[in-house]
């Protein structure tokens, strides 16, 4: 449960999940995930760092550089567990649902007995 809970943390920072959806697209430099934003290289790195520890993010040597790469096993794992929540929500909606629909057959047989007494 750390890792969910280490990654639902990082997750909630649009900062980060702005260098999520970059990085998706392709592994990049530190210095490259801080070009569109408004804020130091240093401030990237300290995002940076919570998202490896979260191990949504991990380091590569190539050359002299080491680019980012998205690691999305720790989201898969979230996707898991979201689902199985969305899934126990889903039937109590479709119980509900059914709840629904019998009380307005009853409304409905109800109103159609009052019309018929009137008459």
């Amino acid at each position: 449960m750390k890792t969910l809970d280490a990654t639902f943390s990082a997750l909630a920072d649009p900062t980060r999940r702005a260098i999520l959806m970059r990085l998706a697209k392709s592994d990049l430099t530190v210095m490259e995930l801080a070009k569109p934003f408004r804020m130091s290289q240093p401030a990237i790195s300290k995002h940076l760092k919570v998202l490896e520890q979260a191990g949504l993010v991990s380091t590569t040597i190539r050359a002299q550089e080491r680019p980012r790469r998205l690691e999305t096993t720790p989201l898969k794992t979230a996707m898991d567990w979201i689902e199985k929540y969305r899934q126990m929500w889903e039937k109590r909606y479709q119980v509900l649902d059914g709840l629904l629909e019998e009380l307005q057959t009853i409304q409905t047989k109800g109103e159609r007995q009052n019309e018929i007494r009137k008459k």
